[in-house]
């Protein structure tokens, strides 16, 4: 008998064991400082040296590149290990799921990642812990190395669209996955969420791991509301024994 294949929706909760707050929820930084806000939106950053450089100072200040995966991020890991097929859909940006050992060919950063920066002129890029170092030595923005243009963060700021060769990837393993799992995820920013119900509508066991209800609740097979840190793991070995496939 096949192994299914698991596609795992990964959201701010499933990090903040990691001590990664969740600066996009709906009560996250982002939306409850419309000044921080501008710090993430592509707009302003583009437009205003002094948004950059609050920008930078924001990013030293950041502790998500010191950030250790935790034991759910490690279920992940081992699930794959294991030999089921596994795929992983993130809308996080700390690349966590990387650092506990799955493929990079295996995860998908809907968002982008932190760990990286990138040229909005050239399109170059390096690492984040590299022009860091630049703020760090008294540049306050630090510009692209091979061209001179801008620098920013290689994630997906508001007001930028995603790669829509990402997203198409990620619509492909939701259509073709035989159980879904959104974990940490409130399943409300767009289209990340609508992945749960296009999971569901071609046929996965929807499974729904969140401390608060979802719009997709309704549409889920299961609900689980206990701690992400337990209930993943336990989660992930039931699933995959054959004596508890429905």
């Amino acid at each position: 008998m096949s192994k299914p294949l698991i596609a795992l929706l990964s959201g701010a909760g499933i990090s903040t064991d990691s001590g990664i707050p969740d600066y996009r929820g709906p009560q996250g930084l982002w939306r409850r400082d419309p000044e921080a806000e501008k710090l993430v939106t592509y707009e302003y950053y583009m437009g205003d040296p002094e948004i950059r450089r609050r920008s930078w100072q924001m990013r030293r200040a950041n502790r998500t590149l010191q950030a250790e995966p935790n034991v759910a991020h490690h279920a992940v890991t081992a699930l794959e290990r294991s030999g089921v097929p596994v795929r992983v859909i993130t809308q996080n940006v700390d690349g966590l799921h990387q650092l506990a050992g799955m493929p990079d060919r295996k995860v998908l950063e809907l968002h982008g990642t932190a760990r990286t920066v990138m040229c909005t002129a050239c399109g170059a890029r390096g690492p984040m812990t590299d022009a860091l170092a630049r703020v760090e030595a008294g540049e306050s923005d630090p510009p692209c190395l091979e061209c001179g243009g801008i620098l920013k963060s290689a994630t997906v700021m508001f007001g930028e669209r995603l790669d829509p060769a990402v997203l198409g990837q990620a619509v492909a393993i939701a259509e073709a996955c035989d159980v879904f799992i959104a974990v940490g995820t409130t399943l409300q920013v767009q289209p990340a969420a609508a992945l749960a119900g296009r999971a569901a509508e071609h046929g996965a066991r929807l499974i729904i791991v969140n401390a608060e209800p979802t719009p997709y609740d309704d549409q889920a097979d299961e609900v689980v509301r206990e701690p992400i840190g337990t209930a993943l793991p336990a989660l992930l070995g039931r699933i995959t024994d054959p004596s508890d496939r429905p």
